[in-house]
């Protein structure tokens, strides 16, 4: 393992995590490398031996007290071989210190609670239709007509800790669409449906009440076509997000493990209607 060196990736490298996820059956969308990057520009590592490219991890700091763990890939035919928990290490010293969350793949749940990881909940991938209408007089507002400073405040209390820049770029995504349903100035909810390698994500999908979820749903939905697909990643602890999936008869795709190596955060859960980003938290 000699020849076997770990790095930070540069902006143009990153792509190659997403293309190798898009392999893994992951689905990441279409434009995500520039929010990733604006998040943090230094979360990317890469396992080189004698030159290629064989492992990748993202490790996102947020704040000073918060990170995310994601891309996490092997190239097959180097698994088993030491190059995996060398990077995975790697990542894990870039975010020493802090409470890592992750969303794993279920079989490796004992792997990683051997690294000191404890399960949380289950978030669960549903796949629909898009086309439709949605409710007149639901509020529903384009973000951009907003200052963002409402758009952050309010994805605030969502994520263990500040993560305004993320956001500016998340929400600004080309051939993306973000919404938000918004009464007297004030938004109860705001979803970003975006372009992915197949069909369409819908996340995050954050709202006050189910009412106001599914009209966000509804009309990030119309966005599309009736024949695209769309991905909605529901926590199984929210019992009304399950419902609407199931309302509009979505079926279960797969699962991951949402885990942390310390406390669980203190997060609205029951207003999480769809996760931003099983990547980056």
């Amino acid at each position: 393992m000699r020849d076997y060196l770990i790095r930070t990736m540069v902006r143009s490298e990153i792509g190659l995590a997403i293309e190798w996820a898009a392999n893994e059956g992951w689905n990441p969308g279409l434009h995500d490398a520039d929010c990733y990057f604006a998040a943090d520009p230094n979360a990317f590592l890469i396992g080189l031996l004698s030159g290629k490219p064989i492992a990748t991890i993202s490790v996102v700091r947020y704040g000073e007290t918060f990170g995310f763990l994601g891309f996490y890939i092997v190239s097959p035919e180097f698994r088993g071989h030491g190059y995996g928990i060398q990077i995975w290490n790697a990542g894990l010293k870039y975010l020493a210190g802090r409470n890592i969350g992750l969303d794993g793949v279920v079989d490796q749940q004992e792997n990683y609670k051997k690294s000191g990881f404890n399960l949380a909940y289950r978030n669960v991938r549903y796949e629909g239709t898009g086309g439709g209408d949605y409710p007149e007089g639901a509020g529903i507002v384009d973000l951009a007509s907003l200052q963002f400073e409402k758009v952050a405040f309010y994805d605030k209390p969502f994520f263990p800790v500040e993560r305004s820049a993320f956001i500016k770029s998340w929400v600004k995504q080309p051939d993306s669409h973000a919404l938000g349903v918004c009464h007297a100035g004030k938004l109860s909810g705001y979803g970003v449906i975006r372009p992915c390698r197949k069909g369409y994500k819908i996340g995050p999908l954050f709202a006050d009440t189910a009412t106001v979820a599914e009209s966000l749903f509804l009309a990030l939905t119309s966005k599309v076509g009736s024949t695209d697909s769309v991905f909605l990643d529901v926590p199984e602890v929210n019992s009304a997000a399950v419902r609407l999936a199931e309302k509009y008869n979505m079926r279960v795709m797969f699962e991951t493990a949402r885990m942390y190596n310390r406390e669980i955060p203190d997060v609205p859960i029951k207003r999480i209607f769809g996760v931003t980003s099983f990547e980056v938290g």
